[in-house]
Parts: structure tokens; C-alpha cells; sequence
């Protein structure tokens, strides 16, 4: 059974992403290190992704149910020598203010994984032992095997703390960081993705950061995690290859997938083709398009020249061809985008324009059910969640896939948006969520 530990914080903004990245970017010198998220997150799984080599999970209570939760854990990891967890706000948050669902400890209890703490000691000695022990004592179910001091000062302050946590709460510091280490720069959804030297950079950053905590020591704890079953077997449903092509852009502006999504549809028994709008590559010969999020705005006029890709869009779909656009994949469906005040011409099948706004909305969990317009799940319960800084103005009048039971949507309490048998939504779904969305899209891109 692989060794596994949780990276969690006291709360947001305590350096959790920059620490678990680079710590799996030192174990991965030496051994072959899975990363996870905790929670729907896109952009924390890229840094994942840059420092091991291996794509990394989200592993999220809200959308998967605890077998399929645990089966995705165990084939994860079934050729890993250790998995890193990263968690998502502080250690306790979830959905409800005393429950347990959608926090890192939910998933720590699920996995038998022992969590390190991740503490801001700015300025905190024996404070520090304090935020331990309300943590330690608030669940015991949760196993707080060790704490991490970001953010301290000198030598005398390290001491300090390191003494008191040690001292008073029982629990050992196996790591210290000193608050001269400069942060990472963010964007306004979370830290900036990387690429080329730039990531390069933020890595070489992050590993040094954390060259102050003992890696032996975190193998070590790792190695402690409980007994659970972790069954190895895949979690997708297995389809019959039909020769369906399905176009899925895959470049800076077109980067928010979960994986499983893109492997779920495979296994369902198409091909993926991968295209670069962003770099001039026009839509490659297919049957579907998969029009992932990401960051849209900040590449529109690179968009809005590529003719070749928004003239085959709207061909494919004028064609009634299956399209299924998510966030910036209905961003690109609608008529134009405009960002600070500049519009940008897009595909046209929504007579909309999508508008940047400085309002967001989310990140959230959404819960809704296909309508009988659902070009692929309708009538079906469907959960997802919804990050965003763009509203579609007029909101479009037609029909619509899905109903919100919670969550915002387009307009109306309405998502999914549909024109022929093209669809775009503000929703995030994650395939094995929905174990017949898959199958379904592939069903649907096979019938053009």
C-alpha cells in the first residue's frame, strides 16, 4: 500500500501549494511521487504536473462517492513509491460550518493519511502551539503527525517556536521556512500558471523553499498511513473503439481539464486529438469538440485571428456536429468576448457577448438536472462547480440543458445553453461524477 501524507494549513494563504509542490519536486529527485488536490481546482494540479512528471488528481467528496473516491486514490498510485495530498483551505473547512464534507481532514479520514500542518508562525512562538492543539484536539480522528513553521524569522524565533509547538502540543516540527523566501506571483485565480523558463523558475523557487524540512522524516511519516482498501482495477467504463474523433484544444488559453475527463472519454472508445488555437493551429479533422476553460481572456486576440478554428467550430456545428463547451469553451461558442472594454470576435453560435467582469462567482459547487434539451444527460442529476469572471450579455433566449438546483448558472436558475446539438455551460463536471457523460459524448460525436 502506498505511502501517503496530507499537506494541509490552518487555512488559505499559509503557502500549502508552494510547499507540497516543492516537496514533490525533491522526492521526485528520488522516487516516483503522485500528487493530489484537494477540492475542484485546476490550476494547483498544473504545479503538480510540472514538478513530478505524472498528472495529478483531485480527489474531491462532493463529486466522487467514497469507493469511486478511494478507486481512483489506488489506480492513482498503483505504480507510485509515495502520494503527497495537497489540501484545500484550512485543514477543517468544507461545505457546512461543523461537518465534515468537502474538507482535507474528510479526506485524510478517508485515506488513513497522517497530515502535516502547515502553520504562518509570522510573528507566533507559543501562539503557534496554540492553532496546534485546537487543531489536534478538535478531531482525533485526524492524525496531525507533524507541523511546518512557514514564515519565521530569525534563529531565535525558529527556536522559540519549534520549542513551544514541540514542547506543548506533542506534536514535532519537521520543518521550518523563513519568511525572507520571496512568494509566487497570482492572477486573479490563484497563482500563475507555468510555463518554459518561468517554470523552470517557480520550481527551482519552490524546492529550494522547503530544503528546510526533513524529507526522511516525511517518508518516514508517510509510510505510518492506516490500512484502507485501495482498489488498483481503472475506474472508467470501458467502450468498444468506434473510430470517433474528438478535438480538444490543449494550450495556454484552453488548460482547465480534469483528467480523468479526457481519459474517461477514451476509454469510452474514442481518439483524442489535441490542437493549439492559441499557436495558429486550425480544428483538425473530426466527429466532436471538447472546448475545455482556462484563460480566454488573456489570449482572445490570438483567438479571434485564428479563423481556421472558430470558422470550423461554427461549420461543425452548423453541421450538427457535437460540440460541449465548458466555461471558456462557452466563452468561445458566443458571438464575441469582450475584455476591458475591447471586443473580440468568437465563434457566433450563442448570439451572446461574453463580458469580463470584475465580480467572480465561485469557486462553488453546483448541483442540477438535465432537462430534456440535455444534448447528452437529460433527466440525469448531475454535480459539478463553477469559477468565473464573465457573465453573457443579453442572456441567451433558446433552450437549455440544465436545470440549478445550486448554483448560478447562465441566467434564471438555467445552464447549458443549446443551439442544434452544441451546448456550452458555466459548469465543471467531472467525469466520474457522471459515469455516463463519457460514453454519452462519444455516443453523440459518432452520430455526426
Amino acid at each position: 500500500m502506498v505511502p501517503r501524507i496530507v499537506v494541509a494549513g490552518t487555512g488559505s494563504g499559509v503557502g500549502k501549494t508552494m510547499i507540497a509542490t516543492g516537496l514533490m519536486r525533491r522526492l521526485s529527485h528520488r522516487m516516483t511521487v503522485q500528487g493530489f488536490k484537494v477540492g475542484p481546482d485546476f490550476i494547483d494540479p498544473m504545479f503538480h504536473h510540472a514538478a513530478t512528471g505524472r498528472l495529478s488528481r483531485n480527489l474531491d467528496s462532493f463529486f466522487l462517492e467514497p469507493p469511486v473516491l478511494r478507486n481512483l486514490f489506488g489506480w492513482a498510485t498503483r505504480d507510485a513509491d509515495i502520494a503527497i495530498i495537497e489540501g484545500v483551505r484550512g485543514l477543517y473547512d468544507g461545505l457546512t460550518a461543523t461537518g465534515d464534507a468537502g474538507s482535507t481532514a474528510e479526506i485524510a479520514k478517508m485515506l488513513g493519511a497522517p497530515v502535516i500542518l502547515v502553520v504562518n508562525a509570522r510573528s507566533l512562538a507559543k501562539s503557534a502551539a496554540a492553532h496546534v492543539l485546537g487543531f489536534k484536539a478538535l478531531d482525533p480522528e485526524v492524525r496531525i503527525a507533524g507541523v511546518i513553521l512557514n514564515k519565521v524569522g530569525g534563529a531565535r524565533h525558529r527556536a522559540k517556536a519549534v520549542e513551544a509547538v514541540e514542547s506543548l502540543t506533542g506534536v514535532e516540527v519537521i520543518g521550518t521556512i523563513g519568511r525572507d523566501i520571496n512568494s509566487l506571483p497570482e492572477n486573479n485565480l490563484g497563482l500563475t500558471p507555468m510555463e518554459g523558463m518561468a517554470e523552470r523558475r517557480s520550481l527551482e523557487q519552490m524546492e529550494t523553499m522547503t530544503e528546510g524540512i526533513d524529507l526522511d522524516r516525511l517518508i518516514e511519516l508517510a509510510s505510518t498511513a492506516g490500512e484502507v482498501d485501495l482498489p488498483s482495477a481503472s475506474p472508467y467504463q470501458e467502450g468498444v473503439r468506434q473510430g470517433v474523433k474528438i478535438a480538444v484544444p490543449r494550450d495556454r488559453a484552453y488548460c482547465f481539464y480534469y483528467p480523468e475527463n479526457i481519459e474517461a472519454i477514451r476509454a469510452a472508445g474514442a481518439e483524442i486529438v489535441n490542437f493549439r488555437p492559441v499557436e495558429g493551429e486550425g480544428l483538425p479533422a473530426c466527429d466532436g469538440i471538447y472546448l475545455g476553460g482556462g484563460y480566454l481572456e488573456n489570449h482572445a486576440r490570438a483567438i479571434t485571428d485564428n479563423r481556421d478554428f472558430l470558422e470550423g467550430v461554427k461549420t461543425l456545428s452548423e453541421d450538427g456536429g457535437m460540440i460541449y463547451g465548458e466555461c471558456g469553451g462557452l466563452m468561445t461558442m458566443c458571438s464575441s468576448l469582450r475584455v476591458h472594454g475591447e471586443g473580440h470576435n468568437m465563434v457566433g453560435i450563442f448570439p451572446s457577448t461574453a463580458m469580463m467582469i470584475e465580480e467572480r462567482q465561485g469557486p462553488s459547487y453546483v448541483r442540477a438536472v438535465g432537462t430534456a434539451d440535455h444534448i447528452l444527460l437529460p433527466g440525469q442529476a448531475i454535480r459539478g462547480h463553477e469559477f468565473h469572471y464573465s457573465r453573457l450579455v443579453p442572456p441567451p433566449a433558446g433552450r437549455y440543458g440544465l436545470k440549478m438546483e445550486r448554483g448560478i448558472g447562465i441566467s434564471g436558475g438555467m445552464d447549458g445553453i443549446t443551439v442544434r446539438r452544441s451546448m456550452g455551460t458555466y459548469m465543471h463536471i467531472h467525469a466520474l461524477s457522471v459515469p455516463a457523460w463519457a460514453p454519452a459524448l462519444v455516443a453523440a460525436a459518432g452520430q455526426n
